[in-house]
């Protein structure tokens, strides 16, 4: 398996800072959930584990979907686009994807002029990770 993994990267692109974007999809309704980043050991774990792990910008680390709030992302198949920098994970998503505690990050719509919030949270972020989580 590791071989299979390592091949894959020969078809994705990574951008300079070795990333790539991956969207999160529910794998039986097509609902987007959630655009995160990869690097390579981000997609060596995801495939290795079968469980959504993705690159914290932020934090500088890899970060496993749920590992602090409970809400995992559990790989169902992995896709690349058709330039290949671009990821397509179709997951089976536990609970909301979303850090504000909603079922996917896409809440906000532009309507007559404005975002207009289309979603209320699902789940507190108190209750997700005891304090709001810094964006």
């Amino acid at each position: 398996m590791d071989d299979a993994i390592e091949g894959a990267f020969a078809e994705i692109k990574f951008d300079a800072d070795g990333l790539v974007p991956a969207i999160a999809q529910q794998h039986d309704t097509g609902e987007v959930l959630m655009v995160a980043w990869m690097n390579r050991d981000a997609v060596r774990a995801t495939l290795a584990e079968g469980r959504a792990c993705y690159w914290s910008r932020s934090r500088g680390a890899l970060w496993r979907k749920g590992e602090t709030s409970g809400q995992t992302q559990a790989l169902k198949e992995l896709r690349l686009d058709c330039d290949g920098d671009t990821l397509l994970l179709l997951v089976d998503q536990h609970g909301v994807a979303c850090h504000t505690g909603r079922r996917n990050c896409f809440f906000r719509a532009w309507r007559d002029g404005a975002w207009a919030e289309i979603a209320a949270p699902l789940v507190s972020s108190d209750a997700l990770y005891g304090a709001k989580p810094a964006i």
